[in-house]
């Protein structure tokens, strides 16, 4: 991306701030070629004019002023946000060092002494105006993906962009929207970067909220990490508190689709907090602002066995969190990569003063099927089907199927289910399930959660289940 500041769709505005007559027309000359110029003759004007809907680009401004001097108007303008950005060259007759010093104190960017030199002038304008748009540039790109505060962080430090890394804790967050890869595999290109965009856009916003940084777009998934570059001592607790808002935030996503002729979507967040290295990673060319280890890549696996509205975190989350969690319940699970066990905890929402809670997810009954649903069970590794078996369908409701089967799939495994006809063509073949547990009365029984129900199979679903009413 290439930037350059003068490449201006129109002129920018200087605000003249004088109450001498022939010095505004001194500078009114100066400037009238190359910028639009406003005037004010005192500092209450000046004020007004940098309120309204159409403040100047930058102030020229005089010190020595009645009723409010120019070192006030400088100090109003800086303890706004709404103003605070706009520079303010000085322009007087005062040349005492103290005055200049007070001059910065109060927030100024230059000083030009009286009389003024045209050709100073106009450089020294046109050098803070081409500041200004370079810091806005800076800020506008980097805080489509950080907060405020860490914008602020990597802009004022001078190692800001340094390559090399530190070894911090911090917790890491991963989510991803649930059987959007089969959404995408039936609808229009255009429309599944609509729909990302625009989970993506109301996630930002979110996680910006809870000062997170967000590391990486993965298609429709997000890392973002917590306690980096500023760090905190609630890392793990803002993570999760984030986790649920962004939970509740999909109700927001959903509208938005809705409204657009989009069907609706789900997503699974999965937290991890310990020791990674962070910092700037690449090469003096290309570089970016993210995090490296193990954590991280566990993170990853925490996320895949969420099913859509669940926030499941690990035991060390848990543990920086003290007692502010509700917890729905754990399992134990043997991610790939890790050689023990580990146990992880799904949220129901946090305990303390600002307490939190995720919506509670009513069961539906399934339904047994007097005639099951034959069906080809082909497990994922990773996006990737495996060797596919058959099996059937016994009991179903929108949610959730029960599935017999004489291979057995382990709990928590993702499944891609084809669905056939009496005469075994296929319904549908892209119906995807997660296993959630084994049914213990049938060996080879499990029951799974849908992740993704697409038409066909919704339409085929709702027929069965009008033919199979609930006893």
């Amino acid at each position: 991306m290439n930037f350059n500041p003068a490449a201006s769709h129109e002129k920018a505005t200087v605000l003249v701030v004088d109450d001498t007559p022939e010095n505004i027309d001194v500078l009114r000359g100066v400037l009238k070629g190359d910028y639009k110029v406003k005037v004010a003759i005192n500092g209450e004007q000046a004020l007004k004019l940098c309120f309204s809907n159409s403040p100047p680009s930058l102030l020229l401004l005089d010190v020595m002023m009645p009723d409010m001097d120019g070192f006030e108007v400088c100090a109003r303008l800086k303890a706004d946000p709404k103003t605070e950005g706009i520079p303010v060259i000085f322009v007087t007759a005062l040349h005492e060092t103290c005055d200049e010093l007070r001059g910065f104190d109060v927030g100024g960017v230059d000083f030009i002494n009286k009389p003024v030199t045209p050709a100073i002038v106009l450089s020294r304008v046109q050098t803070h105006l081409k500041l200004r748009a370079a810091y806005t540039f800076i800020r506008q790109t980097f805080g489509r993906y950080l907060s405020e505060e860490i914008v602020d962080n990597l802009i004022d430090s001078p190692q800001g962009l340094e390559l090399g890394g530190e070894k911090r804790e911090l917790s890491i967050m991963m989510a991803d929207l649930r059987g959007f890869t089969s959404i995408g595999e039936r609808l229009p290109a255009e429309t599944v970067v609509k729909m990302i965009n625009i989970f993506l856009g109301r996630m930002t916003d979110v996680i910006q909220a809870h000062q997170g940084t967000i590391d990486e777009f993965i298609g429709d998934a997000i890392l973002a990490i917590f306690g980096a570059p500023v760090e905190r001592h609630d890392n793990a607790l803002r993570a999760v508190r984030c986790a649920i808002d962004m939970q509740l935030a999909m109700q927001d996503v959903n509208r938005d689709f809705k409204l657009a002729g989009y069907p609706p979507v789900t997503m699974g967040i999965g937290i991890n907090t310990g020791p990674v290295i962070v910092g700037n990673i690449g090469s003096q060319k290309r570089s970016k602002y993210g995090v490296v280890g193990r954590v991280v890549n566990t993170t990853s696996r925490i996320e895949s066995y969420t099913v859509g509205g669940q926030v499941l975190i690990a035991q060390s989350t848990k543990d920086a969190c003290g007692g502010s969690l509700k917890i729905n319940g754990d399992m134990q699970v043997m991610p790939k990569g890790i050689t023990e066990a580990m146990t992880i905890y799904d949220v129901g929402g946090i305990l303390d003063e600002n307490g939190l809670s995720l919506p509670e997810i009513a069961a539906e009954p399934l339904v047994e099927l007097s005639v099951p649903i034959s069906i080809q069970i082909a497990p994922l590794v990773g996006k990737h089907s495996s060797a596919s078996f058959s099996g059937c369908i016994s009991k179903l409701s929108l949610s959730s199927i029960e599935i017999d089967s004489d291979h057995i799939c382990p709990p928590l495994s993702d499944l891609r289910v084809v669905l056939l006809n009496d005469d075994q063509t296929v319904i549908s073949s892209s119906l995807y399930v997660k296993v959630l547990a084994q049914q213990s009365c049938k060996a080879g029984s499990y029951q799974a959660h849908v992740t993704s129900l697409p038409p066909e199979a919704e339409l085929m679903f709702t027929t069965v289940l009008k033919q199979n009413p609930c006893l």
